[in-house]
């Protein structure tokens, strides 16, 4: 069951992205947005468009975490905060993560 869960959340982190001015990769490279530990971005910037993609990300990832959680037979809340964990490891340098304090670090 972990192989399997931690294989499809390995494909959680390849979403593919909305049609916005901006893509999600953009987005964390620019800091607009930050990875947290519960699995979902967060806006740094509150402007509408950065919003609008926080929104969209969220959605699909909520909507995966829950097929992953139906899957595997266990809640969607562990499904998203190991997605979260994962996620804030593999930011890459420069971008911003919310640590378990609630502030924004730059990795």
């Amino acid at each position: 069951m972990k192989t399997t869960l931690k294989a499809a959340l390995m494909c959680t982190m390849l979403f593919s992205q909305p049609l916005l001015a901006v893509t999600l990769n953009e987005a964390r490279q620019q800091g607009l947005v930050g990875e947290t530990l519960s699995g979902y971005i967060a806006p740094i910037k509150q402007d509408k468009e950065t919003l609008a993609l926080v929104n969209s990300i969220n959605e699909a990832r909520a909507a995966h975490y829950q097929q992953l959680a139906d899957s595997n037979n266990i809640s969607v809340d562990e499904v998203a905060k190991l997605a979260g964990q994962k996620l804030v490891t593999r930011a890459a340098p420069g971008e911003y993560v919310r640590g378990i304090n609630g502030q924004w670090m730059k990795k």
